[in-house]
């Protein structure tokens, strides 16, 4: 039976990568777009097709969406299974979103170049890109890629989220600073979250740090510390690829072949809760309650920055250490402005940079976490400002109707 579809206003492309950084990045996109991307001019509300080539992976960060369905609406969205056949009927949305260079299918490409032939304004074609630091994004953002399909010629546009004025800037829902604000003032309703991951109020002195990062060897030495610390550390750790090292870590090897969901696990003075994999939304709510975030790739990353609390940022390593280099810079801004806050900025900055190399290169982290206690305060109050200043510019989504707003 032919499932009769409405225009849609906006197609996002994702070819899963990594399991969930990709289509983390281009559900949280596609879910704003539905709320705040109002851009249909006929006044209706916003469609949003969201195509993905990996809807198994998809499924784990989102409980709602069948794997073995090819097309169907979960949370106002349509989410189309990516695969070699497209539907027949199908038609381009206003605009089209192509995530991370994944390659649009030639038929859907061909589809446009038809409607640019007999409509005055044919679909807008852009190529978002993986988020970066680095100085050139900012020459190359909204620049337009001419792309020959037989006799016609689209324009394939660059944007490229980042950290200044002269970039696409980052996904942040328009009341994500206040849901944050409401939730990390709120210490009834935080006792009532952490009792519904099976734990007591945190106490007073207690440290309680997220965990969800590649694999490093920096862990073992971190965890090493939590375990000898002077204070009790409670670890939050979802499954998955950091598990092992950090077992290692703490000594506690026998329990990475029976490790599940839910177990509890001490050793010396940390205390080790295994969660199972959350939504999104749960995974906010994890990074807005902790003391220490460790996060990877980019939407977790992003994610720890509206947290406004300190953080570590593991990136996908790159050939040739390119990764390193897109650290660095990202830490030429994120250290940029940390001189206002306190008596000893330069000294707290070098750490920080220190701290962030170390874990990428998994160099040993126990002389670096013995200066926590000294400069935690001020990392937590730059993680505030940092989170202010990221939004004075617009976020993305804002940004991106307004690029739109001349060409469509």
């Amino acid at each position: 039976m032919t499932t009769h579809l409405p225009p849609f206003d906006w197609d996002i492309f994702c070819c899963v990568v990594d399991n969930f950084g990709d289509i983390g990045v281009t559900w949280r996109l596609a879910r704003q777009l539905k709320r705040e991307g109002n851009i249909a001019a006929h006044g209706d509300e916003v469609q949003v097709r969201l195509w993905v080539d990996d809807l198994a992976s998809f499924a784990r960060i989102c409980p709602g969406l069948d794997p073995a369905q090819d097309g169907q609406w979960v949370d106002g969205i349509y989410i189309q299974h990516w695969h070699d056949t497209l539907p027949t009927d199908m038609t381009p949305a206003r605009v089209v979103i192509e995530a991370f260079a994944c390659e649009l299918p030639a038929p859907f490409i061909e589809r446009m170049a038809e409607l640019m032939a007999s409509q005055p304004k044919p679909p807008c074609w852009i190529n978002l890109e993986y988020l970066s630091a680095e100085s050139w994004v900012e020459d190359c953002h909204g620049l337009a890629s001419p792309q020959r399909v037989g006799n016609q010629s689209l324009n394939k546009y660059f944007f490229f989220p980042g950290f200044t004025a002269k970039t696409g800037g980052l996904l942040c829902e328009h009341d994500l600073i206040a849901e944050r604000e409401q939730w990390q003032q709120d210490d009834a309703g935080l006792a009532a979250y952490w009792a519904s991951l099976g734990l007591p109020p945190r106490q007073e002195h207690e440290l309680r740090v997220s965990l969800f990062t590649y694999e490093s060897e920096a862990l073992n030495s971190l965890v090493e510390s939590w375990c000898q610390s002077a204070t009790p550390v409670t670890l939050l750790l979802p499954l998955g690829r950091s598990l092992q090292d950090v077992l290692r870590g703490a000594g506690l090897e026998g329990a990475i072949t029976t490790a599940k969901a839910g177990d509890l696990l001490h050793s010396g003075n940390l205390t080790i809760k295994l969660l199972p994999m959350t939504d999104q939304a749960g995974y906010d709510r994890l990074l807005w309650s902790c003391d220490l975030n460790l996060v990877r790739g980019e939407d977790s990353f992003v994610r720890a920055q509206w947290a406004a609390r300190p953080f570590l940022w593991h990136i996908y390593q790159q050939e040739e250490d390119a990764h390193l280099v897109k650290l660095e810079q990202f830490l030429d801004h994120y250290l940029s402005d940390l001189s206002d806050l306190a008596d000893l900025p330069a000294e707290c900055a070098q750490w920080l940079r220190r701290f962030n190399l170390a874990l990428n290169r998994g160099e040993d982290c126990r002389e670096l976490w013995a200066q926590w206690p000294r400069y935690s305060a001020i990392w937590q109050q730059h993680g505030r400002s940092w989170s202010q200043k990221l939004l004075r510019d617009g976020d993305l989504v804002t940004r991106l109707v307004k690029f739109l707003e001349s060409r469509i």
